[in-house]
This record gives structure tokens, sequence and C-alpha cells, in this order.
């Protein structure tokens, strides 16, 4: 993989995305300390809350603009681990490190607010996020997507926005509908992983190539062209992903299959069992709630 420095430093680091999270960053960072000058009745963004957002940045950066997503250009198993966890970790590390005022100000507009709400009602957030990651994977759809930057870019860009929405559910209150409650949570989360897996399963049992982006060369070379600046790809002479890899196309195919459903079941099952215990802990503590106002009219004392 040392071949990879042939594409040059703009392709392997990304020093433009890298400044976009940056800033991003900064305004995240200026908005906590100046709250109570700029904007009134924010509460103070705690500890946790920043470990997750700036977690999640740079995790996305190291997904996204690092030589990972170059990477992911020339290994499908590596795009495939990419995805999950742009989509299945970065989203939900950026809402709960977002706090709710800063959410108020993202969302102030009412038809914004309106719109979003609408989309983040759990069964249509579930039908519209696995909906269209499938559908993004369908080779037909991919191949197009992966060698044309416009489309790549507007694609992306809905997939997130989509997984955002379908996570809000889980970590955020719904304006008056307020929150799910944990046996609705714990049901939403196992129809996530039965929805995500006919694309799974699509791309595991596959017994050929199914993508043109990563078998034929004049595909690949115009998907290569997503990462990597038009001047250097112009002046290299390359026939395709074998020229860094000794992985067999089907193999890597079924492994970034493999691996996606592997990354989801890890996330959802992690959060499931949060979920679970913090449900087990409530009734515990409301069933000793009854109890106690049952020996109180008795005139006992716990």
């Amino acid at each position: 993989m040392e071949n990879l420095a042939l594409f040059g430093f703009e392709a392997l680091w990304s020093p433009y995305y890298f400044t976009v999270l940056v800033i991003l960053a900064a305004v995240y960072y200026s908005a906590g300390k100046h709250r109570k000058k700029w904007f009134k009745n924010s509460e103070e963004v705690s500890a946790k809350q920043k470990a997750s957002f700036y977690g999640g940045l740079a995790l996305l950066y190291i997904l996204k603009g690092s030589p990972f997503d170059l990477l992911g250009h020339i290994l499908f198993s590596v795009h495939m681990t990419q995805m999950a966890l742009v989509y299945l970790v970065v989203s939900p590390l950026l809402i709960i490190g977002i706090p709710g005022w800063m959410w108020n100000l993202i969302l102030l507009r009412s038809p914004v607010r309106r719109i979003f709400m609408f989309l983040t009602q759990p069964i249509l957030a579930l039908i519209l996020f696995n909906g269209i990651f499938s559908f993004y994977h369908t080779p037909l759809i991919f191949d197009i997507v992966k060698t044309n930057p416009a489309y790549h870019a507007a694609a992306t860009s809905l997939i997130f926005f989509t997984s955002i929405c379908m996570w809000w559910p889980l970590f955020r209150k719904r304006g008056d509908s307020g929150e799910m409650s944990s046996l609705m949570k714990m049901g939403y989360i196992f129809a996530n992983g039965v929805l995500l897996t006919p694309a799974c399963a699509l791309i595991i049992f596959a017994k050929d190539p199914l993508y043109a982006a990563y078998s034929d060369p004049a595909s690949w070379m115009s998907a290569m062209a997503l990462c990597v600046p038009g001047a250097t790809l112009s002046g290299l002479s390359l026939s395709g992903p074998e020229v860094f890899t000794s992985i067999p196309l089907t193999e890597d195919q079924q492994l970034g299959g493999i691996l996606m459903k592997i990354i989801q079941e890890a996330v959802y099952g992690t959060i499931l069992g949060c979920v679970f215990f913090k449900w087990v802990r409530i009734e515990r503590e409301k069933d000793k709630r009854e109890l106690q106002a049952i020996l109180s009219e008795k005139g006992h004392r716990i």
C-alpha cells in the first residue's frame, strides 16, 4: 500500500476537507464558550457532548479525509467499512454532541423545522435511510454515482442526512410528541437491523463482481477522480485496483458486505443493550417508588 504515495499529498490527506472540519470545530467551541453572551436560555455544553462532537469530527476526517478514503476507492471492503462507520457511528456522535439549543438554532426557521420533524417520524425515517442506502448499492446506481462527482456528492449527502433523521428518534425528543419509550426504541433498533440485511446479503452472496467502479479499468479511473486531483491522475497509467492489492474482487466484495453487517450488528447491539439496561433501571425505580407508597400508606418506612 506504500504505492498510494504516488497519488500525492492532497489525495491522501484532503487539506480542504480538514480545513472545513476545523472551522466547524471552531464554531462549535466559540458557540459554547460565548453562549451566555450570544444565546439566551442556553445550558452549558457538557464534557460528554464535547467529547462526542469532537470525536465525531475526528472520526469523520479519518474516514473521509485520510488515506482511508483513498483506500475506499481501491478496496470495496474499505468502502463498506467507511459507509458503516460514517452513517452508523459518526451521525449519532454528532447528534449527541450538539446540545438542544444549538439544534434549535440550526432548525430555527419554521418550515425547516416542520420538514425535519416530518422526516424524523420513526417509520418514515427507517424507510428513508435503509431504502436509500440499499438503493445506492444497487450496481446500476452505484456505478453511475461513483463515477460522477456531482451525483456522488448529492447521494452521500442525502444518505448522511437520512442517517441523522434515522438516529434522531433514539436520542432526541420530537417536539410535542416527546421521546419514544424504551420498548419502542428497542423495536426501532431491531427493525433497522432487519431492513439493512437484504442489501448486505446481496453483496455477500454475489458470485461475481457487481460494480464496474471496481472491476472495469475505465470506470475505476473515473471513480478515482472523486478523490485524486485531475492533474495527478492524468499523469498515471493504472490498469485497476489490482495494482495496489492482491485480494480478488469477488472476495473483497463479499468481505465488504460481511464487515458492513458486523459493524451494523455491533453498533445496534451496543445501543440496544444501553436502552435495555436503562429501561430495566427505570422499571426497578418505578417498582421501588410504588412499594414505598404502599408501605407508607400502612404507616411503615423503608
